[in-house]
């Protein structure tokens, strides 16, 4: 395996820059097809046989199942073509380094908290999915999501050896990412996929007109088996476009994509979205409705995978956790190392996967992920809008961008009155209609934003030019302040 051979950890530790308040060079740039290999890799995991369940299980319709992921994904695509990759290839920065500039280091530092916090349990959930896999074949029993503590010494143990696995792939930096993502990007999806095929008989599937009608009437019925939210085609529809928006419109992947020789690479994530999100649910969907017909009220991603592909399913579920964690990880890495300089980022990012790999102890900590992901979503991706609309709407109307770097202000207030009035708004309406998905106001937050930081800068910049000092800004030292 090409991946391991000649790799000098020391060397590589050092020596590895991921750029986190500079421009990436030319000499580190990728083509198309190391991207390719990140994005089928990390949207296609173990967590897919968590989501495509939940759409068999609560009620939704196969109409509402193939129309939802079909246009929600394409829209989740157009988000990182024409807004995150757009951004990302235009300035060669992570989303830390531009926030800094536009917010000031008071809310980057705010902001880079949340973020890390958010992420680590995203990757914890992938432990606990790749362990849940693994444990049953080494006598161990995994604790239920509902058990707080720990029960069993063997499950720590597993779970620091999968963390460890996920960490030392991280910290060795963008590059060994890409060739882990790639080793394993061609056949994850075929075996995910082939497995729900597979297994089609069992439910009387043997043509294509047999499978239109077992999937009505069979798999995605309409009719909820657990309690919860009913499924209908906008909560398949907004999920599928929005369970990624603080990587897409909340411009997360600029981290990504800043290594990308054109911004035309967004459309790539199209794969990553179609054949691990939405052929992959549809499949896991089938896996589910045959569990259910055997009698497993409940199964786990390990058992859906054994049932459908036998032990190399079960390899499937472990890696592909691996693929998801891993870029995820490195992420959480950016963000901190960007608040903190004096450490470096394999440091950080070996400290921070120590974090996961504690929460992933207590599995309750992800119990409702959903809920997790909602919530983060809904604080984190509206801050994508105020770079974008920096790079994109401020020179269109004649407004000068950057306001905290050229101001050399600690916090910038026309993004801190956006993003806390943009918050604010949709969590009101939120509760004032009933909404049951926080997923539902990812998209009109970011809009708030965007809407607010424009007319309030608008606002600010006027005022500024009748009156050079403007006493509301916070100072901030000069070793905080960015400079071109």
């Amino acid at each position: 395996m090409n991946f391991l051979k000649k790799i000098d950890i020391k060397q590589a530790l050092n020596a590895n820059n991921e750029y986190p308040n500079e421009s990436v060079p030319k000499s580190r740039l990728k083509g198309i097809g190391s991207f390719i290999g990140m994005v089928i890799g990390e949207h296609t995991t173990a967590t897919e046989f968590v989501i495509g369940p939940l759409f068999v299980l609560h009620g939704a319709t196969f109409t509402d199942v193939f129309l939802g992921l079909f246009f929600g994904n394409l829209m989740a695509m157009l988000s990182w073509a024409l807004i995150c990759a757009p951004v990302a290839v235009k300035t060669r920065h992570t989303i830390h380094y531009e926030l800094k500039r536009v917010a000031g280091t008071g809310l980057l530092t705010i902001y880079n908290i949340i973020k890390a916090l958010m992420f680590c349990v995203m990757v914890s959930a992938t432990l606990i999915v790749s362990a849940s896999a693994i444990a049953p074949f080494l006598g161990i029993t995994p604790p239920g999501l509902i058990n707080f503590e720990i029960t069993s010494i063997n499950w720590v143990w597993l779970i620091l050896v999968v963390g460890t696995i996920v960490m030392f792939i991280a910290v060795l930096g963008f590059d060994y990412i890409v060739k882990f993502a790639n080793l394993f990007a061609p056949w994850i999806p075929l075996v995910f996929i082939g497995s729900g095929i597979a297994i089609l008989p069992e439910l009387g599937v043997h043509s294509f007109s047999d499978f239109w009608v077992v999937a009505n009437e069979s798999i995605w019925t309409g009719v909820a088996v657990t309690s919860g939210t009913d499924y209908s085609f906008l909560h398949i529809f907004i999920f599928s476009w929005l369970c990624n928006s603080t990587m897409h419109i909340g411009l997360s992947d600029m981290s990504i994509y800043r290594f990308a020789k054109k911004s035309s690479y967004g459309f790539v994530s199209g794969l990553g979205l179609y054949i691990g999100h939405m052929l992959t649910w549809i499949s896991s969907g089938i896996l589910c409705a045959v569990a259910l017909k055997n009698g497993n009220s409940n199964p786990s991603p390990g058992e859906l995978a054994f049932l459908g592909a036998g032990f190399t399913g079960i390899i499937c579920v472990i890696v592909s956790g691996f693929t998801s964690a891993v870029p995820t990880m490195y992420r959480v890495g950016l963000a901190v190392q960007s608040s903190l300089r004096r450490f470096q980022f394999w440091q950080i990012t070996l400290t921070m996967s120590l974090i996961s790999m504690l929460l992933a102890c207590f599995p309750v900590v992800v119990t409702k992920l959903d809920q997790v992901l909602g919530i983060g979503a809904l604080i984190i991706s509206p801050l994508g809008a105020v770079i974008f609309a920096d790079h994109f709407i401020f020179e269109k109307l004649n407004l000068s961008p950057f306001g905290a770097e050229k101001n050399k202000i600690y916090i910038n207030p026309p993004v801190m009155s956006a993003w806390i009035g943009s918050v604010s708004i949709s969590y009101v309406i939120f509760n004032f209609f009933g909404f049951d998905y926080y997923f539902f106001l990812a998209f009109p937050c970011w809009m708030f934003c965007l809407i607010l930081y424009i007319s309030l800068t608008a606002i600010q910049q006027k005022i500024m030019i009748k009156k050079p000092t403007f006493d509301v800004y916070i100072n901030s030292n000069k070793d905080d302040v960015l400079v071109d």
